[in-house]
């Protein structure tokens, strides 16, 4: 299996970021569709961009496609897809997920209830058997139904690649990790300029720009699915994507990150998720409401996930809020906020349009990414 396609989810609204990190890895972009990029590669591929892309899901192989508007339709299409090619006889196999938008068949649990079934009679011809132990290894599949077009994937990652392994102890409703590293990769932020995020809960966004800064590899310290599946890619590959990753990252680079959170608890779990993570060196943590923000320098950024007032009693607390945030912004000379949110009265409250408005999906919930850009050092607006 020389050349192969893989599917990489991610938030909508961030395919663009998405796209741009696998052709800097070097793959071939097949399609890019809401919330998903197909590109082609080697068997490597699924070490290289499991351990390497910070903004997607997860890396399914794509196991192939057709149309279904019946169930006798998705089974005689799912029983002829080559099964064999990547599921041993012993291997544990089922659909653990089946979305659905804008097809006939919108019941996940019967799709993939029809899908094992159609999977069972295709591997019975295969292995020219009746029955299956299930005892080997998992290989849980993934199909995504879109106007009657079924697209079936193996998903090589297992837990989503936002889980990094650093965060064991979390905010209230914090901001998946592979989110916050799409939101700085949106600004023009470099390890050389400062950061600094009011807001910082369990220190994710902090924690993501220390790792962009130090070239670490977001999946270098965790496992994957595929890392059982010997015969579809050997494990000198994985070895030689872990050397690759240990070969980039450098934490001696000099960085000035900086965590702000209103409660003690927070800045020591961040802390302890920094640590974790082997950033800690990299960023200041301290207990600071966002009425104390200020900087002696020029050119900085802000980066963060304030309040969205999702419960109603926090509501009426958020004009003032963001009132607040807007006053310290102007009192900072030259910077440039970024701000995630899905309060809709965030500009009017902050005092001032932003300079780009990006909509972001962060699950089902509609979010903005309100961009205010402050000048260039030597004066240019960036």
């Amino acid at each position: 299996m020389e050349r192969l396609e893989y599917i990489a989810p991610c938030h909508f609204g961030l395919e663009a970021v998405l796209k741009k990190e696998i052709v800097e890895l070097g793959y071939e972009i097949v399609s890019v569709e809401d919330g998903r990029i197909t590109f082609a590669g080697d068997a490597q591929a699924v070490c290289r961009a499991n351990i390497f892309l910070r903004t997607a899901e997860r890396i399914l192989i794509k196991v192939g496609s057709f149309h279904a508007e019946t169930f006798e339709e998705l089974f005689q299409g799912t029983k002829a897809l080559p099964w064999g090619d990547y599921i041993p006889k012993d291997g544990k196999f089922w659909v653990t997920k089946a979305a659905s938008v804008k097809s006939k068949l919108f019941s996940p649990s019967d799709i993939q209830s029809v899908m094992k079934k159609a999977m069972v009679e295709s591997m019975k011809n295969t292995y020219r058997a009746d029955w299956f132990t299930e005892s080997g290894d998992s290989y849980p599949v993934r199909a995504f139904l879109m106007k009657d077009e079924v697209t079936v994937g193996l998903d090589t990652t297992g837990e989503s690649l936002h889980k990094r392994g650093y965060r064991k102890l979390t905010a209230k409703a914090p901001i998946a990790e592979n989110l916050a590293a799409a939101l700085i990769m949106l600004t023009p932020w470099k390890q050389d300029r400062i950061l600094v995020d009011p807001f910082c809960g369990s220190g994710t966004i902090p924690i993501e720009a220390a790792m962009m800064a130090a070239h670490m590899a977001p999946g270098m310290n965790r496992n994957f699915t595929a890392e059982e599946w010997t015969h579809i890619v050997g494990r000198k590959s994985w070895y030689r994507t872990a050397d690759e990753a240990e070969s980039l990252l450098d934490l001696s680079v000099e960085t000035d990150i900086q965590g702000y959170d209103i409660d003690d608890d927070m800045v020591s779990i961040a802390r302890a998720n920094a640590k974790l993570a082997g950033v800690e060196n990299m960023i200041h943590f301290q207990r600071r409401g966002v009425e104390q923000m200020s900087h002696p320098k020029k050119y900085g950024f802000i980066i963060t996930n304030p309040p969205y007032g999702e419960r109603l009693e926090d509501k009426k607390n958020l004009p003032e809020l963001y009132g607040v945030i807007g006053e310290r912004y102007r009192a900072l000379d030259s910077w440039s906020m970024y701000l995630i949110t899905s309060y809709e009265q965030a500009e009017q409250a902050i005092g001032r349009k932003a300079d780009k408005n990006r909509k972001i999906y962060n699950g089902m919930m509609k979010t903005y990414f309100y961009q205010f850009m402050g000048p260039k050092p030597g004066g240019s607006k960036r």
